[in-house]
C-alpha cells in the first residue's frame, strides 16, 4: 500500500514544472540527510576515505549536497517512468555525439559510472540511439523493479540482462549488434574482482570491462551524465574512445579505469553515488570501514 501511495505521489509530481520538482527533491534530500542515519554514515565514511584532506565541516557539506542530488534524481524518476520522449529530450542535452559516431559501426562498450544522473542519461539515449544491452540488479520491491525495467526499455528494444544470468546473454546481444551500456564501479564482492586502488584505497574491482573488450573487440566510449543546477536539467556527454584498451596487464587496465572514474568524480564530487558501500569488500585480514 505504501509503495502504491508513493508511486501515485510521484505520478502527480511528474506533471509539475521541472523547477518545482527540483525544489521538492532537494527539500526531501535535506530531510533524508537528517533521518537516514545509516546511509549518511556510509556516505560520510566514503567521502572521508576518498578526500582525506577535507575537514569535518567540508565532509558534512558534501554529504548534504549529495543527499539533495540523490533525492532530486529520485523524485525526477516520475519523468522517466511516465514523461514523454519530447519532455525528456528537452531536459537532457546530449554532447560529444561525434565520439560515439566515430566508432559506432563496430562493437562498443559505453562506460557509465554511478553518478546520480545515470538513469536520466541512459534513458535519454534510448530515445535517439539504437537499442543497447545492459546489466541490471533486480530490486527487492517487485513493483519498483517492473517500473525501472519499463523505463529503461520503453523508448527502444533495450535488452536488460540480470546480473545473475552471467556474461553469455551479453555476448550474444553484442554479436547481434547491440552496444553494451556498462556500469563498472560497484562492490559485488571478491568473486571475479581484483583489489585495485580507487582514490588510493584497495577496492574490489570487477574485471569484466577489459575481459569483455578483449572478447568482443569493443571500443570503450565513456558516457557521463551531470545533474545541472536549478531547472537546467541534465547533460549526458560522450567522451573520446579509449585507445590501446585492453592492454597486456589486466590489473593495469583496471587501474586505468578506476583512475578515469576518479577524475570524473573530482569534477562533480557531490554527484557520485556515495551511499553505496564501495569499499565493503576488504583484502584478507583488513577490517571493515563501515563497522
Amino acid at each position: 500500500m505504501m509503495t502504491r501511495a508513493g508511486l501515485m505521489l510521484l505520478w502527480l509530481i511528474h506533471w509539475l514544472p521541472f523547477g518545482m520538482q527540483v525544489w521538492l527533491g532537494e527539500r526531501l534530500g535535506n530531510l533524508l540527510y537528517l533521518v537516514a542515519l545509516p546511509r549518511r554514515r556510509i556516505a560520510e565514511t566514503n567521502i572521508r576515505l576518498c578526500f582525506p584532506d577535507l575537514d569535518t565541516e567540508a565532509v558534512t557539506r558534501m554529504a548534504r549536497a549529495h543527499f539533495r542530488a540523490v533525492a532530486r534524481a529520485a523524485v525526477e524518476h516520475g519523468l522517466l517512468w511516465w514523461g514523454s520522449a519530447q519532455r525528456i529530450s528537452q531536459l537532457v542535452a546530449v554532447e560529444g555525439r561525434e565520439h560515439y559516431d566515430a566508432v559506432a559501426s563496430g562493437p562498443v562498450i559505453l562506460l557509465s559510472p554511478h553518478f546520480v544522473g545515470l538513469d536520466m542519461g541512459a534513458i535519454r539515449l534510448t530515445i535517439d540511439y539504437p537499442p543497447a544491452v545492459s546489466i541490471y540488479s533486480r530490486l527487492r520491491n517487485p513493483v519498483i523493479d517492473r517500473l525501472m525495467l519499463h523505463a529503461r526499455s520503453r523508448f527502444s528494444k533495450t535488452i536488460l540482462v540480470s546480473r545473475h544470468d552471467g556474461v553469455r546473454p551479453l555476448l550474444k546481444a553484442m554479436k547481434q549488434g547491440h552496444h553494451l551500456f556498462y556500469l563498472p564501479d560497484q562492490d559485488f564482492g571478491a568473486r571475479d574482482a581484483r583489489f585495485v586502488p580507487f582514490f588510493g584505497i584497495p577496492a574490489a574491482t570487477i574485471t569484466a570491462l577489459p575481459r569483455l573488450a578483449a572478447m568482443t573487440g569493443a571500443r570503450i566510449v565513456p558516457v557521463i551524465t551531470r545533474q545541472l543546477a536549478g531547472s537546467k536539467g541534465y547533460v549526458v556527454r560522450f567522451l573520446p574512445a579509449w585507445d590501446n584498451f585492453p592492454g597486456a596487464d589486466l590489473s593495469a587496465d583496471l587501474l586505468r579505469m578506476n583512475a578515469f572514474i576518479e577524475t570524473q568524480v573530482r569534477e562533480m564530487p557531490e554527484q557520485y553515488f556515495w551511499v553505496h558501500k564501495r569499499f565493503k569488500t576488504r583484502p584478507p585480514g583488513e577490517p571493515s570501514y563501515y563497522a
